[in-house]
């Protein structure tokens, strides 16, 4: 039985200039689902309309 490395063998370390690009792209793609999910949110209340809050209980 051999003993678990602790990385992949394949794998390596990145350069601080991937380290950046990988952030920044991480930033990118959090920004767009943050728009995705207002623009959904923003679009469904319009949807309903001012009659949600009138609606019996």
């Amino acid at each position: 039985m051999s003993p678990v490395p602790d990385q992949d063998p394949g794998s390596r370390a990145l350069t601080p200039d991937e380290t950046q690009r990988r952030r920044k792209r991480s930033i990118a793609i959090a920004l767009v689902l943050g728009a995705l999910v207002a623009i959904f949110y923003v679009l469904t209340i319009a949807k309903l309309g001012p009659q949600i809050m009138s609606r019996p209980l």
